[in-house]
């Protein structure tokens, strides 16, 4: 008899593990933390290295502060512009290799967008007013005020010359 009870402790401890991704805790382990949200972390747009003129590039960094419990950055960042109506997501920048990142209480990461500016009233000029930024695994997004001056699209305001990189770890 105790030979089946033994049997079965067996099995029902398999089980339970199994259940838990092989983690002993569930999908959202405390020490790797789940995905990074906006409730948990404080952003910052800029200052950013405008692109003076049309046809000229700057540079827009963006960094997050984890204010919460630990989290997890794995992937990249989503991010459009909006204006006049319409609305662009952006490309991620060739050859940009996205990374996972853990953030404890206190981390810091950042990302930047890249873009070429258009000419006022262009045609294939996006009058940008706002960015829109998501992070990977979460639902929730955030907007703040594109002050940058119109996107070039290369063959319609669609097709912006915008583009997002990956996070990296930001710090010492």
């Amino acid at each position: 008899m105790r030979t089946i009870s033994l049997a079965v402790t067996a099995v029902a401890s398999a089980l339970l593990l199994t259940a838990c991704n092989g983690s002993g805790g569930g999908s959202a382990d405390s020490k790797n933390g789940s995905a990074c949200s906006f409730d948990g972390v404080a952003v910052q747009v800029g200052p950013a290295s405008t692109a003076p003129s049309a046809g000229d590039t700057g540079e827009v960094p963006v960094s997050l502060t984890n204010q919460s419990k630990p989290c997890t950055l794995d992937g990249f960042p989503g991010a459009s512009l909006e204006g006049g109506g319409t609305k662009v997501a952006l490309a991620t920048q060739k050859g940009a290799k996205a990374q996972k990142l853990k953030l404890a209480k206190g981390d810091a990461a950042s990302f930047t967008i890249t873009y070429v500016r258009g000419a006022a009233g262009g045609k294939l000029s996006l009058a940008a007013t706002k960015l829109v930024v998501t992070l990977p695994g979460s639902s929730g997004t955030a907007s703040y005020k594109w002050s940058y001056g119109p996107v070039q699209g290369k063959t319609s305001v669609s097709d912006s010359e915008a583009s997002v990189g990956a996070f990296t770890q930001a710090g010492d």
